[in-house]
């Protein structure tokens, strides 16, 4: 690992400019760096999310998460450099068909809500797709790890999966929503 930090301002992104791991420098609006923004908001939301009461099995889930978004972030610091690798993709899909599976069919939209932790996830889930949003836009102008894309529109559907899943756990059922 790198250099850890001792001191946390540098000041040298007092210019409007910030540092990449590859040791570029790039403005603090530049498209990486609103991606790479968008992946700690996500990563923030769902620790805010384990900060309230979630089951273990699925506080041990996001926690593994909150690690795998550590390692889209440091690609994204990193041009060119890949760390998550296709196999998350499919232990994402082996946790939402396990959480999806003893829970009703939908034939309607739900409204996002429910009990505080279910509510938080659906919080973190629509942060998750403007992520994805974020890297999607990102692929127009640079190299991104295929695998990044699609880990997190399969976490968006876990999200909301695991959303459903705790509400019925906390006795909420799902909101329908009227059309």
């Amino acid at each position: 690992m790198g250099n850890r930090l001792t001191k946390i301002y540098t000041r040298t992104g007092d210019d409007g400019t910030t540092g990449l791991s590859d040791g570029g420098r790039v403005d603090k609006d530049d498209p990486r760096i609103e991606t790479i923004g968008a992946v700690d908001e996500l990563n923030s939301v769902i620790g805010l999310l384990l900060s309230g009461d979630v089951p273990e099995p699925l506080r041990l889930t996001l926690t593994d998460i909150q690690h795998r978004l550590f390692d889209i972030g440091g690609e994204l610091s990193m041009p060119g450099h890949n760390t998550l690798q296709p196999e998350r993709v499919e232990a994402l899909e082996q946790a939402l068909d396990a959480l999806n599976s003893d829970l009703p069919a939908l034939k309607e939209f739900i409204l996002p809500g429910g009990a505080p932790a279910a509510a938080t996830c659906h919080l973190a889930r629509a942060i998750c797709r403007r992520t994805e949003r974020r890297v999607h836009l990102l692929t127009r102008s640079a190299k991104v790890n295929p695998a990044t894309l699609k880990y997190l529109n399969r976490l968006s559907d876990l999200l909301f999966v695991m959303a459903r899943q705790l509400n019925k756990q906390a006795g909420h059922p799902d909101v329908f929503w009227e059309h």
